[in-house]
């Protein structure tokens, strides 16, 4: 066979692959990587990764457990103690009564996620994503060969969508909402009143069922966290999704877990076990730690996200053209900045949508932000707050200095 012929022959690569996107924050962190490895001196606001080290009572209970040999495979769901310690923190921090047997622990709350939705959705089946989302529920609906149905909020209601909205888009062909609360990239938190009028419309639909995504609930400024499962006329259609890797700065022990009804978490459980099994022994083993410690580490952190969020808000304000809500937890900011759309930028490139206003602040003012497009939102960017309080006013001057060149 001839050369030519062997560069002509087909990708063995799956239609599946090819309908995916890379996550567009793992995309922007690997360019400002490449970046700094020129020597540039790049601030990475790209990433949702708080930079708190994991408390040191978590690290010592991981360091016994490898001391005690807790070596071995765990069952699939997760280990007996970790299982009944979510339960536990579910009664404490949420009203909700689960059993062991609801909960699956998985290697990330993403892995928690994709198991929920391989486990509930059929090809064709629509399942309506509440926009701005987090990046990766459209292509987990995608995997799933599912139907997704973008439902965007407005700028004016902090970019929440609405009940109408949501009674609206539901057909007979509906199977699922996503969402999360606080939010990922927006910081809207959803109010118990507003999670009740959608309630309300799934009491109506009663072929819809929820993921809704928790990840962030201890980082909330408002003062409440309501989870969708505590209505008992639709609980045993919300599957509720969490972990450690924001409330207990646990990002790299990949430790997530959900909760739902009975014959769901062992539909989950059966995805995982053909995929994962059970996740790190010694993860486990930190986070029943974490929980048996309760909050105060986290709610340590949320004083400083808070403080954060000010000190970006305070500069943004004086930056014509971004328009931004104050976010009410998580550690983001989402501005729309289709202010700057159609400028041309010193290099006479011109600034076309907010992939290229991201690329620009990465190149001039060595900022690495994530485009809105990923998200739901082209006309949005998204920054972290997450990174130290220097470096956050750092950036944002830098920023700012940038866009005034536009």
């Amino acid at each position: 066979m001839s050369s030519t012929a062997t560069l002509m022959a087909p990708s063995p690569l799956s239609d599946r692959l090819a309908a995916m996107n890379e996550s567009a924050t793992i995309a922007m962190a690997k360019k400002a990587r490449e970046l700094a490895a020129q020597g540039v001196d790049v601030i990475s606001l790209s990433f949702g990764e708080p930079d708190f080290q994991t408390p040191q009572y978590i690290k010592d209970a991981a360091k016994q457990a490898i001391d005690d040999g807790f070596t071995f495979y765990t069952p699939v769901p997760g280990i007996p103690d970790l299982r009944q310690a979510i339960c536990d923190k579910f009664r404490r921090d949420n009203d909700l009564n689960f059993q062991p047997n609801q909960i699956v622990v998985s290697t990330g709350a993403k892995q928690s996620l994709a198991n929920a939705v391989l486990s509930l959705v059929n090809p064709g089946d629509e399942v309506i994503v509440l926009s701005p989302y987090w990046v990766s529920y459209e292509e987990m609906v995608k995997l799933a060969e599912g139907v997704t149905i973008v439902l965007a909020g407005s700028l004016e209601n902090d970019y929440k969508a609405t009940a109408a909205q949501l009674e609206a888009a539901i057909t007979p062909r509906t199977k699922l909402i996503m969402y999360s609360s606080p939010c990922n990239p927006t910081g809207a938190v959803f109010s118990r009143e507003e999670l009740g009028e959608f309630a309300a419309v799934m009491m109506r639909h009663p072929q819809v069922y929820a993921l809704a995504d928790e990840i962030y609930e201890y980082i909330n400024f408002t003062g409440e966290h309501y989870s969708l499962a505590r209505f008992p006329e639709i609980k045993d259609r919300v599957v509720t999704v969490n972990g450690f890797s924001k409330g207990y700065a646990m990002t790299g022990w990949r430790l997530g877990y959900l909760a739902a009804r009975a014959d769901i978490a062992a539909a989950c459980e059966k995805v995982q076990s053909q995929i994962t099994s059970g996740t790190c022994s010694i993860a486990q083993k930190a986070g029943v730690a974490a929980l048996a410690g309760g909050r105060g580490s986290a709610d340590e952190m949320v004083e400083a996200y808070r403080r954060r969020r000010d000190l970006v808000l305070n500069i943004v304000k004086d930056i014509p053209g971004m328009v931004t809500p104050t976010p009410s937890g998580a550690f983001y900011i989402f501005p729309d900045v289709s202010a700057f759309f159609g400028c041309t930028a010193p290099d006479g490139s011109r600034i076309e949508d907010a992939s290229d206003l991201a690329l620009y602040l990465l190149n001039d003012a060595h900022v690495a932000a994530v485009s809105g497009d990923a998200f739901g939102a082209p006309s949005c960017i998204r920054f972290s707050t997450a990174a130290a309080d220097e470096k956050l006013a750092e950036a944002f001057r830098r920023i700012k200095v940038s866009l005034a060149k536009l």
